[in-house]
């Protein structure tokens, strides 16, 4: 049963009562998130997210009371309290669920009430699917670029900020041990030595990303985030948004597609085709005109900078079980064999933007 009667909005979608609620999958790590459910009634439905600036979670993902924080806790709240997340990118066919009524409490927590949007979920697309959204948010982006938004609480240098709260190789307390019997039989020793060396060094990555054009980014676009709903798409978790560079949410959609096998991983070439193209050609049709090359830089320094710490994450993992995982619970021992596209990718994009490097 919900723990507490509903604000007078959230009952009148819902009905009087009972209600009924069924907890989401999401990010328990991050301790911005105190939950998500979906609260049921016997005339509808709404998803509920509760937000507070200490949960539980990991150290990683810690908040903030900086606005421009990587993590500031009471980001999506403003996101949707203010109408932001359902505007910004309106014009281009991309929203955000509706808010139903919004919350704070005595204690300093807060809570969303959110429309339970029924569509398809991002997990269903297809590489046609993904194109289109690709395509809208060049449309979107390139309005964002020429007139960036400029509400205090979005997020800045926020790549650079996420990557400095990962921790980095042995700084954990686990080495990863590129010569594992597992690694070697999963992944070619030239990959092995590329990954070592993008693990230990993503710096001028980041110079290279933080010098591309910059837009407004969502910053956490992937399947989980994405659901089809008749002639709109529906963007969720606006905890993140803010500046960053053209192409960026562009590389985190094509390889958080596959890496926790939402999407088959056979159709990644295509998706890693596709999406940068179709991603062009709206920013064309939004009327921005820089350089082809600097938004393809961009999505390869990105993505590789991003994702650097991916493989000896995954080597520190082997001897875990997966089941405590929210997302892919597949055996860390299979996962490198299946993730040797992607992380060929990574390679190949840090290769690439290193060679563009300013």
């Amino acid at each position: 049963m919900a723990s507490a009667p509903p604000p007078s909005a959230v009952a009148a979608v819902l009905g009087p009562g009972p209600y009924t609620t069924v907890p989401l999958t999401h990010n328990q790590n991050n301790r911005a998130t105190a939950g998500i459910d979906r609260v049921r009634g016997p005339d509808g439905s709404a998803v509920r997210k509760r937000l507070t600036p200490s949960g539980s979670g990991t150290d990683r993902w810690s908040t903030s009371v900086d606005p421009r924080h990587w993590n500031h806790w009471r980001r999506e709240y403003l996101a949707y309290s203010t109408g932001f997340a359902a505007t910004v990118y309106a014009d281009a066919g991309l929203g955000a669920p509706a808010l139903i009524a919004a919350e704070e409490h005595p204690d300093g927590a807060l809570t969303l009430w959110l429309e339970d949007v029924r569509g398809a979920p991002g997990p269903q697309w297809g590489v046609a699917e993904l194109a289109d959204l690709a395509h809208r948010l060049g449309i979107a982006q390139a309005a964002c670029a020429a007139r960036p938004p400029d509400q205090p609480w979005l997020s800045q240098r926020w790549l650079r900020q996420y990557l400095a709260a990962v921790p980095q190789p042995g700084g954990d307390g686990c080495r990863a041990d590129w010569s594992r019997p597992e690694a070697v039989a999963a992944w070619p020793a030239p990959l092995r030595a590329e990954l070592a060396t993008l693990a230990a060094d993503h710096g001028h990555l980041l110079t290279i990303a933080e010098a591309a054009p910059q837009t407004l980014c969502h910053l956490d676009l992937w399947p989980m985030n994405l659901i089809a709903a008749d002639d709109r798409t529906v963007l969720l978790d606006w905890s993140f948004t803010g500046a960053g560079a053209i192409g960026e949410d562009i590389s985190n959609l094509i390889v958080d597609s596959v890496a926790d096998g939402l999407i088959d991983a056979s159709l990644l070439p295509e998706i890693a085709a596709e999406l940068p193209e179709a991603y062009l050609r709206g920013l064309r049709a939004g009327g921005w005109h820089g350089s082809e090359a600097a938004v393809r830089t961009a999505v390869a320094a990105t993505g590789a900078a991003k994702y650097s710490w991916l493989a000896p994450a995954m080597l520190c993992r082997l001897d875990e079980d997966g089941t405590a995982r929210a997302y892919d619970r597949r055996s860390p021992a299979e996962t490198l064999h299946r993730r040797l596209g992607l992380l060929t990718l990574v390679a190949d994009w840090a290769r690439s933007a290193g060679r563009c490097e300013p």
